[in-house]
């Protein structure tokens, strides 16, 4: 990462950090200021060495989907070239992502002045290459004497649910809306008194005298002192907009967890459709280098390019333009069957891989294998199939991000999404990683005559009651007279099947080597119409492949049994009893989880896919408590 003005690297952030936590347009606080990620038309791969774009053509073609996305041709890793840790200050070290300084406004922390950036009085510093993140701005003035004192970023900014950031407006604030009377320009004093009610931040100007509280800002007077929004996007280096955005922008404090939302999608790299071979595989992992071939043009492949070199050999020119063929067909037939859904289906390809009784030849990316003597006998009440998962890939890619409301990843039109470049982009970033993971699948007829006994329960009616007055009261202020409450309504079983998820989370964590925030989870949950009804737990840690085999070895016959008795017993119990076990989803509560909590259910929120949502101990086995209505159990007899 590094700051575009100065071209120097200001700090390192991780491949997943640029994915979950702090993407294009998102600020990061750097330990002397902050900085802003600049829009993809910023990055340059000009001196970029040793990156390959990333390759997943299904994810590619459902990104096209998208609005503004029709014209991406490839996803990228961010730029990056070898060699910082041997020559800091080398041509290394000015390859990155771009930043820019942000907010524009800084307060010595010796004179407590604010000093913008682009008042000539603040001096860059970053005199260590070996430690970038050390990088500062002092006050270069000459009232301070000896060593210029630290100018630290003034940490309030605007932002509002439309997208926009823009600094917080101090002479308009201080000075009520009105100009300061004898400065054009004045000089304002940022005094932070601490205190323990809040923000205790006093400005103050010190040409006339004016002076006001930070605590003006917020709340309900804060859309009575502040200007509206100006619909600045300054990630993408937009100053405002000239018909100006209107809403009332809310103040945010650097650091704020709800100044950057990621939207992205993900998918496993899995083998399209029932019985490939080996090359419909290939054609499918390099389908990039082949779409747009001739058949006439294989011979130049196969003497230039090392993919159709090293691993088409052993066909000739005519199967694999019949196998090209057959995949192009496989994904126009796609496209057209899923256009009227809306918005990408990535999950049903993976499901017809896992569930699949004739598994997929081994792949780099991809490799299954079921137990010889198949699910142990003491488990097949709870499941018909298991399947070890020895070797996965997946791929994230980000499409937007949303500030101050997080997007819904079922129904993402109903916020507001800010694009990642001025134009439509021909790529985006994305991250790759790769590891192993236990596909357990469970009964269709035990989930649909699960299904019948619960549906009517009161404890299944307060889950779905909760669920409308959620999404009411989240979305129905931005929508006209035909807003649905319960539109993408997961579903019964989706909830059994979330709960079952994390109870074995959790189990692993305790015999396996990988942490429960080190592993991932991908529910499979269908309908009566379409009967799905699978878990998959992996690992999807970037910093390590996570194919040491200590997760797959859980699924052995000789782990597996163990593993889920202490998960279901352990289920039946938690020491937040009877609290925990007598809670349901209230009318009026903001919580969409019952018989659930951090002692028993809850993982981290890199692991769970739907925020510790949808969980409810009764609906897999039985637990304690008075008054609890019964038959409402999944597995009403634990093993």
């Amino acid at each position: 990462m590094r700051d575009e003005g100065h071209r120097r690297r200001v700090g390192a952030v991780r491949p997943s950090h640029l994915m979950f936590t702090s993407g294009v347009g998102s600020l990061v606080d750097l330990p002397n200021f902050a900085v802003l990620v600049r829009g993809l038309d910023d990055w340059n791969y000009t001196h970029a060495y040793g990156w390959e774009k990333i390759s997943e053509p299904r994810l590619l073609e459902e990104l096209r989907k998208l609005p503004g996305n029709r014209k991406v041709e490839e996803l990228r890793p961010a730029p990056w070239t070898e060699g910082t840790e041997q020559e800091p200050g080398g041509p290394a070290a000015r390859v990155g992502v771009p930043t820019t300084p942000f907010p524009s406004n800084f307060r010595c922390t010796s004179c407590d002045y604010l000093v913008p950036l682009d008042s000539g009085m603040l001096a860059f510093e970053n005199a260590n290459p070996h430690r970038p993140h050390e990088a500062k701005f002092t006050h270069a003035i000459g009232r301070h004497r000896g060593k210029k004192p630290l100018a630290v970023a003034a940490r309030f900014v605007l932002a509002c649910t439309s997208g926009h950031l823009d600094d917080f407006p101090y002479d308009l604030f201080v000075h009520r809306g009105g100009s300061c009377p004898k400065a054009q320009r004045p000089q304002l004093k940022m005094e932070d008194r601490g205190g323990n009610i809040g923000a205790n931040v006093e400005l103050t100007c010190v040409n006339c005298g004016e002076h006001r509280n930070m605590r003006d800002a917020s709340g309900d007077r804060g859309s009575q002192s502040l200007p509206r929004c100006r619909g600045r996007h300054p990630h993408l280096q937009q100053q405002f907009d000239q018909d100006g955005c209107g809403k009332a922008p809310k103040v945010l404090v650097l650091g704020a967890s709800n100044q950057w939302f990621s939207q992205m999608l993900s998918a496993l790299a899995v083998p399209s459709g029932g019985g490939t071979t080996e090359l419909d595989n290939l054609v499918e992992q390099y389908w990039d280098m082949l779409k747009d071939t001739a058949k006439e043009g294989y011979a130049v492949l196969r003497q230039f390019a090392p993919p159709m070199r090293d691993h088409f050999g052993k066909w000739d020119d005519d199967t694999v333009h019949e196998a090209t063929e057959r995949h192009r067909a496989v994904l126009e037939g796609a496209s057209t069957a899923q256009k009227a859904e809306g918005y990408p289906d990535l999950r049903t390809a993976e499901w017809e891989a896992f569930s699949s009784p004739d598994l997929h030849e081994p792949t780099p990316d991809f490799a299954l294998r079921r137990l010889n003597d198949g699910v142990p006998e003491e488990l097949r009440g709870i499941f018909t199939d298991v399947v070890q998962v020895e070797r996965l890939r997946e791929v994230r890619a980000l499409t937007a991000f949303t500030r101050l409301d997080s997007p819904d990843k079922d129904d993402p039109t109903m916020v507001e999404s800010v694009r990642l470049s001025r134009e439509d982009p021909t790529w985006l970033p994305a991250s790759e990683v790769r590891g192993e993971g236990i596909f357990l699948r469970v009964s269709d007829d035990l989930l649909s005559a699960w299904e019948k006994r619960v549906t009517e329960s009161t404890a299944m009616h307060l889950h779905r009651e909760a669920y409308g007055t959620f999404r009411e009261k989240r979305y129905s202020d931005r929508v006209g007279s035909g807003f649905e409450r319960m539109r993408h309504w997961p579903g019964e079983r989706y909830i059994a099947l979330h709960t079952l998820s994390h109870l074995l989370i959790r189990a692993i964590a305790l015999d396996c080597g990988y942490d429960a925030a080190s592993l991932s989870e991908r529910i499979y949950a269908g309908s009566e119409e379409d009967p799905r009804g699978g878990i998959l737990i992996y690992t999807a840690v970037p910093d390590a492949e996570g194919t040491l085999g200590g997760l797959v070895s859980q699924a052995e016959s000789g782990r597996l049994p163990h593993l889920v008795r202490q998960a279901l017993r352990g289920a039946m119990r938690c020491s937040s009893d009877p609290l925990c076990a007598e809670r349901l989803p209230q009318p009026q509560a903001d919580f969409l989880h019952g018989a659930a909590c951090h002692v028993c259910l809850f993982v981290s929120e890199t692991t769970c896919e739907n925020g510790n949502r949808f969980l409810d101990r009764r609906f897999v086995v039985p637990v304690g408590g008075a008054g609890q209505e019964q038959g409402l159990a999944l597995y009403p007899e634990v093993p």
